[in-house]
C-alpha cells in the first residue's frame, strides 16, 4: 500500500504508519470518549474523580490500542526472524496492524505458533495491566487505576478478538495450520478462508443491526483479506515450482550509472522501454523507470547522474522461482525487475510476463487432462469410418 511513512526501527524492523492510521484516530477518540463514564463504572472507579476531558481519554486509549497492536504484531515478526523468517516491515493502519512477513518459518507448526504470539503477547500484557489495577484498588490514584485497568481491557479484547478463527487473523491462520496436515496448504487456506468469510458476514450484519461502524469496517476488511490471502496461495501454488528462466524476456538496453537523466530519457523513448537496468562496470546495480524520471524537472535531466535516480533491486537469477519475483515486485512496487547471472544482466521478467506464463500453463493443463484413453487426439471421439 502507498501512503507508509516510516516512524521508527524496532529489532531491525521498520514500523510504518498508513495515512489511513490518521483519518480513524480521530473516531476511535470520538467513540472511546462516548463510552468514558461506561468504561469507568467497569474500572469501579468514580467518573468524576477522573481528571482531563472525556474526548483526552478517548484520544488517549486510541493511541494505547495502536501500541498495543503494535507489540501484538512485533510479537510475530520477532518469532518470524527467529526460526528463519523474514520480515519486511510493520504497518500501522485503521484496520490495526499487520507483520509483512515475506518468508515464513518452514513447516505448519512454526506457522501456527507465530501467529499465536501476537494474542499471547496481548492476553499477558493485559493480565498484567488488570494485576496493577487491582493493585490499586485501595488506593487514591483514581487516574493511573483507570489507565491501566483500559489498557488492560483492550488487550484483552485484542487477544481473544484475533483467536477466532476467522481468516485472515491469528486464529485463522492457526486453522490453517492445523488443516494443513490432512488438507495441504492450499485447500487449508480456502477452509479457513470460508469460515473467515463467514465472520466477516456476522460482524457485518451485527454491524448495521447495532450501527457499530467500526465494526463494519472490521468486517469489510476481513472478508477482503481472508479472499486475498486464498487468491495469494493460490497463485503461490503455481508459481513456486516456475523458474524465472522460462517466463524471462530477452535482454533489454541498459545504461551506465554516471549517464545524465537526459541519456537516459533519450534511451527510455527511443527504445519504447518503462525502465532501464542500471550497470556499472558490466555489472547490475539498480534499475530506474519511467516513473521516477517524470518527477525530475526538466532543466535538471542534463545535470544529473542516473545513479541519483537509480533504485536498488533485489537479486533474481534464472533459478528464481517466478513467485518470489512476484512478491519481490510488489514489496518493491516495480513492475519489472532484472535477471541476473553473476551480476551481469541476462534478461528482464515482468508481473506481465508472470500472469502471461500462469496462463499459458493452465491452458497446457486443460489441454493435457482433456486427452485421456477415449482422447487421445484431443478433439473428441469420431467412430472410424
Amino acid at each position: 500500500m502507498r501512503g507508509n511513512i516510516q516512524v521508527l526501527t524496532l529489532k531491525g524492523i521498520p514500523i510504518r504508519v498508513h495515512f489511513s492510521f490518521l483519518l480513524i484516530l480521530p473516531l476511535l477518540a470520538w467513540s472511546f470518549g462516548q463510552s468514558f463514564q461506561l468504561a469507568a463504572r467497569a474500572a469501579d472507579v468514580p467518573p468524576e474523580r477522573l481528571s482531563g476531558h472525556p474526548l483526552v481519554w478517548g484520544l488517549g486509549v486510541a493511541v494505547a490500542l495502536f501500541l498495543s497492536v503494535l507489540l501484538h504484531e512485533l510479537a510475530h515478526s520477532v518469532y518470524a526472524l527467529r526460526k528463519g523468517g523474514e520480515v519486511s516491515d510493520i504497518r500501522l493502519m485503521m484496520i490495526g496492524g499487520v507483520s509483512n512477513i515475506t518468508r515464513m518459518p518452514d513447516g505448519a507448526r512454526h506457522e501456527a505458533l507465530m501467529a499465536l504470539a501476537g494474542p499471547v503477547t496481548s492476553l499477558g500484557l493485559g493480565a498484567l495491566a488488570l494485576f496493577v489495577h487491582h493493585l490499586l484498588a485501595d488506593t487514591r490514584s483514581f487516574n493511573l487505576s483507570f489507565a491501566v485497568f483500559y489498557l488492560g481491557s483492550l488487550n484483552i479484547f485484542l487477544g481473544i478478538f484475533n483467536l477466532l478463527p476467522a481468516f485472515p487473523m491469528d486464529g485463522g491462520r492457526i486453522l490453517r495450520a492445523v488443516l494443513t496436515g490432512w488438507l495441504g496448504r492450499v485447500r487449508a487456506t480456502r477452509v479457513a478462508g470460508w469460515v473467515g468469510q463467514g465472520f466477516a458476514l456476522l460482524f457485518g450484519l451485527y454491524g448495521i443491526v447495532t450501527g457499530n461502524f467500526i465494526l463494519l469496517f472490521i468486517a469489510f476488511f476481513v472478508f477482503m483479506g481472508a479472499t486475498a490471502e486464498s487468491r495469494q496461495v493460490l497463485l503461490q501454488s503455481k508459481l513456486a515450482d516456475v523458474p524465472v528462466r522460462e517466463l524471462m524476456g530477452p535482454r533489454t538496453a541498459t545504461v551506465e550509472a554516471e549517464a545524465s537523466l537526459r541519456e537516459l530519457t533519450e534511451l527510455l523513448y527511443g527504445e519504447r522501454l518503462r525502465a532501464a537496468p542500471v550497470v556499472e562496470q558490466g555489472r547490475v546495480v539498480g534499475l530506474v523507470t519511467v516513473e521516477a524520471l517524470r518527477q525530475v524537472p526538466v532543466e535538471k535531466l542534463a545535470g544529473m547522474a542516473v545513479r541519483e535516480l537509480s533504485e536498488p533491486v533485489p537479486v533474481l537469477t534464472p533459478d528464481s522461482t517466478a513467485w518470489e519475483a512476484l512478491q519481490e515486485m510488489g514489496q518493491r512496487q516495480m513492475l519489472q525487475l532484472p535477471v541476473t547471472e553473476d551480476g551481469v544482466l541476462v534478461g528482464m521478467v515482468s508481473q506481465e510476463d508472470i500472469l502471461r506464463g500462469l496462463e499459458l500453463r493452465e491452458l497446457k493443463l486443460k489441454e493435457s487432462r482433456g486427452r485421456g484413453p477415449w482422447n487421445l487426439g484431443g478433439r473428441g471421439h469420431e467412430s472410424p469410418t
